[in-house]
């Protein structure tokens, strides 16, 4: 069974944007099967809703989740950097909350065939959208060296990089990296044995490079906080639920920007229209024991949240 992760401490920080309005408008940003906008929905009896995705399966599911709440709902199959637009297509200026859950979502690695998991063989695929893009064999057959050292290295965090790299140059030359077990492998033999014997499974960071990659994760997410913040009203607030260090890293900066003044800090007062417009509501947080015994997806978590507290 689907665990949507922070569920509660979601629903937590966003209630008093969402109850100060008489026709609150939530957008969950990533839908996925519609865990975290169903327990909105039906908690908040006003609300309407906008869900992005970019994975026309989790649509679906989700769609079939939600039809219970008729016209209140509104989905579209996009990518969340498309934020403003999307809103603006359902006829909304504004918004009172919305929510980013970050990442691959469960139902993704539950599905062997997406090619997500480095434990389970299927083709190595890892779109989030299967209807275009690049896939990740694509990546590890067609890129250099040199590209594929850099992904590895910034997007994964791997300090075997260029070693990783030079194994799957050597063995694409002799058949392609079609398969998820195939590259898993590959990957555990050019990490040394000595490293190998903790981390976890050390095809992990390489997978995590290669999800990035393909999806542009780290692109989007830059491009989607801004509109974001910039559609709340007044006493509006954002949620983020990032999974990993890169996305929270974004996520931590750009709440950063937006919670300080833009007053020349030798002044000692604030200029008009540079004063602070956000404030922040969560710095990181990480979920409970309880919740991590419960749901072990909820470990990694780090939850940061703002409000809006100026136009």
């Amino acid at each position: 069974m689907h665990i949507s992760v922070s569920l509660d401490r979601c629903i937590e920080l966003l209630s008093p944007a969402i109850s100060n309005s008489a026709s609150p408008v939530f957008v969950d940003a990533t839908l996925g099967l519609g865990g975290h906008s169903f327990e909105m929905l039906n908690r908040f009896p006003n609300l309407t809703l906008i869900g992005i995705d970019r994975d026309k399966a989790a649509i679906e599911k989700a769609n079939a989740r939600l039809s219970q709440f008729g016209n209140r709902v509104h989905i579209a199959h996009s990518v969340f950097n498309h934020f403003d637009e999307v809103v603006k297509s359902f006829g909304f200026n504004q918004i009172d909350g919305a929510l980013f859950d970050l990442g691959v979502s469960s139902m993704q690695l539950d599905q062997t065939a997406r090619g997500f998991s480095y434990s389970q063989d299927a083709p190595l695929d890892m779109r989030m959208d299967q209807s275009q893009g690049v896939t990740a064999a694509e990546i590890v057959n067609g890129w250099s060296h040199g590209e594929l050292a850099r992904i590895l290295k910034v997007y994964g965090e791997e300090k075997f990089a260029a070693r990783i790299a030079d194994f799957i140059i050597r063995e694409r030359e002799i058949a392609p990296i079609n398969s998820t077990i195939k590259l898993a492998n590959l990957v555990k033999s050019a990490i040394p044995a000595a490293a190998r014997r903790t981390g976890g499974n050390p095809a992990k960071r390489t997978f995590q490079a290669l999800r990035i990659a393909v999806n542009n994760e780290l692109e989007v997410i830059e491009q989607a906080l801004p509109q974001a913040l910039e559609l709340l009203k007044v006493g509006g607030r954002l949620v983020v639920l990032s999974f990993q260090s890169l996305e929270d890293r974004i996520t931590k900066e750009a709440f950063s920007q937006v919670t300080k003044s833009t007053s020349p800090k030798y002044l000692p007062f604030e200029l008009p229209g540079h004063e602070v417009k956000f404030k922040l509501i969560a710095k990181g947080e990480a979920a409970s024991d309880l919740e991590i015994s419960e749901n072990s997806r909820a470990q990694s978590v780090r939850i940061r949240a703002v409000e809006r507290v100026a136009a």
